[in-house]
């Protein structure tokens, strides 16, 4: 299953994309894990990219595509993977079906602007990881400390509100609209046109995982 998640900022992706790994054993691809990956391996492609981030640039789109191909050609990826964050952008999206690059899905998670401001006030994230908790709907079982390491976990400054609204507006201006792309997939593509799914993001994690598992079972994705 090649799969892409889409969603506002809190909407549950990172969270929703780690269940899925876990569950159906496909990895997690993030654009800061693959330039995190690239930069400390030292390849090519690492080199260029640190190169501009220490400028204090954006990598370019043809740079992150030339990433996606170097990581979905691993091993690990041979099952499918998760694209989470990445494309962020129409022109993303047109440059991944120019490289070729297939999805068999692509999942949208659905959640009210107010719903995701009030979620988010109460997000805690690993910073070493990027591991995503919420002191209501996905608490860490010991308060205030990783699952997996026990490190201390920490509320960043860009889920205060004020941040928070303005990543909303960035969303609704520049990323909402890969939703009616994936859904009117243009019919002269190189590549296949992916299933599109929407489910709600509200809820506990669990019931939201399971909402997703019926979707892909009803899109005949899974068995």
């Amino acid at each position: 299953m090649k799969l892409m998640i889409l969603g506002c900022p809190g909407a549950g992706k990172g969270t929703q994309a780690q269940f899925i790994s876990r569950d159906y054993h496909i990895p997690q691809i993030s654009t800061g894990e693959m330039l995190r990956q690239a930069v400390t391996q030292g390849s090519e492609l690492g080199q260029k990219a640190n190169v501009i981030m220490q400028a204090g640039k954006l990598v370019p789109d043809d740079l992150i595509i030339d990433l996606v191909k170097v990581r979905i050609s691993e091993k690990d990826c041979k099952n499918g993977f998760i694209l989470d964050g990445f494309p962020r952008t129409l022109p993303q999206a047109e440059a991944l079906i120019d490289a070729a690059i297939a999805l068999d899905v692509v999942l949208e998670i659905s959640l009210e602007d107010e719903a995701i401001v009030h979620r988010m006030s109460g997000r805690l994230v690993h910073a070493a990881s990027g591991r995503v908790y919420h002191s209501e709907f996905n608490p860490p079982k010991v308060p205030m400390k990783d699952d997996v390491t026990g490190e201390a976990l920490i509320q960043r400054d860009d889920d205060k509100e004020e941040t928070v609204r303005k990543r909303i507006d960035v969303y609704h201006a520049q990323t909402k609209p890969l939703i009616n792309f994936y859904k009117h997939f243009p019919s002269n593509a190189r590549v296949a046109a992916p299933k599109f799914c929407q489910v709600s993001g509200l809820g506990t994690v669990e019931t939201v995982a399971a909402r997703i598992h019926e979707h892909l079972v009803q899109k005949n994705i899974l068995a």
